[in-house]
């Protein structure tokens, strides 16, 4: 995969776009109506092998168990690591879990933007 398909696959989440606030080369997605980040998107340049990543929002407990099950999942780099995980997408998790895991991540947001609206109107 690379990584404009990684972003593609992303942007097919409702309501979002694409955007750069660091530089050219993280994407950040979000969401359009809270501007809450879900999803950031680069090639690890720590080392020489150049791996695309995403950091993905997550539930705490899940992102435990997802980082005890995927070797290629650990906690979100230059994040909040009980809320973050990064995902390496060229390792061991499966595309049908990546497609589930930024689905994930995109509730997360999404949710808290309800919570909001809710709280506004009482």
């Amino acid at each position: 995969m690379t990584k404009r398909e990684l972003i593609d696959l992303c942007l097919t989440m409702p309501n979002v776009y694409e955007d750069y606030p660091f530089d050219e080369n993280a994407a950040v997605i979000r969401h359009k109506d809270n501007k809450k980040m879900f999803a950031l998107i680069g090639i690890c340049n720590k080392s020489k092998e150049g791996r695309l990543f995403v950091n993905l929002k997550c539930e705490p407990n899940e992102a435990d168990f997802l980082r005890n099950i995927y070797t290629d999942v650990i906690p979100g780099w230059h994040m909040n690591k009980k809320h973050w995980n990064t995902v390496y997408v060229d390792g061991d998790v499966p595309f049908e879990e990546l497609q589930r895991m930024i689905g994930h991540a995109y509730d997360l947001i999404r949710a808290s933007q309800k919570a909001k609206r809710k709280t506004k109107s009482k």
